[in-house]
């Protein structure tokens, strides 16, 4: 079952567009110190989650397969979003992980300890930017899939979601929000390391999720 979800929802189309997105990335967004890789990384890859996830369930209804999915139970039907979901999330996660050694390779920045802003070890920066895109990749995939089930158009989802990431990706945001905005770990202060008030807007990000799971199975009935 896991094999078939997985061709489902990973054609080659979208390994290869997602791959190219990753390594342009890293070739073009330009960096000093390796403090400011994650900085560079985390808001374009939740656009690729937009993008990536976005035709998660909204596949079933174009290709008109939603009409015999409709027959089955809804614990099977809400299973196989959830197994799609977390292939795709997987995926993305892994992308994020090679394209941080990407910028490191291709551009070499400065290690953060000789960059005289803090004290944290290269290991520590790499673990605390896997954990903190692994939120964002979730929360922007699953609000991309939610958004394309209730208006049945992955463009209309993706199109909902970019003007929310426009709001929260930006000074206005970043003013308003504070430690609680979307986009937490991108404007934390890097100077101070034992500053984690930025957990804050993860945290946030991660109760979101759970409501969008909750309404997943309402809206899968009503919009499916």
């Amino acid at each position: 079952m896991m094999k078939k979800e997985a061709k489902i929802s990973l054609p080659v189309y979208k390994l290869v567009y997602a791959f190219c997105f990753t390594v342009v990335l890293s070739l073009i967004r330009g960096v000093v110190f390796t403090y400011e890789v994650g900085i560079a990384m985390e808001a374009p890859m939740a656009v690729l989650a937009l993008v990536f996830c976005a035709d998660t369930y909204t596949q079933e209804i174009t290709s008109g397969r939603s009409e015999v999915l409709r027959l089955c139970p809804m614990r099977k039907r809400l299973c196989s979003v959830l197994e799609r979901m977390g292939i795709q999330e997987g995926v993305l996660f892994l992308l994020s992980a090679a394209g941080y050694g990407f910028f490191c390779l291709f551009q070499a920045p400065m290690p953060f300890y000789k960059a005289g802003e803090g004290g944290e070890t290269e290991g520590k920066l790499f673990l605390t930017f896997l954990g903190a895109v692994a939120v964002t990749l979730l929360f922007w995939g699953m609000l991309s899939n939610l958004l394309s089930c209730l208006f049945r158009n992955m463009w209309a989802g993706i199109g909902c979601g970019i003007v929310l990431w426009l709001v929260t990706n930006s000074s206005f945001g970043k003013q308003v929000l504070g430690s609680w905005n979307l986009f937490s770990y991108t404007f934390r202060d890097v100077t101070d390391s034992g500053d984690l008030t930025w957990v804050q807007g993860k945290i946030l990000c991660l109760a979101l999720c759970i409501i969008m799971a909750a309404l997943m199975p309402k809206l899968i009935r009503k919009r499916g």
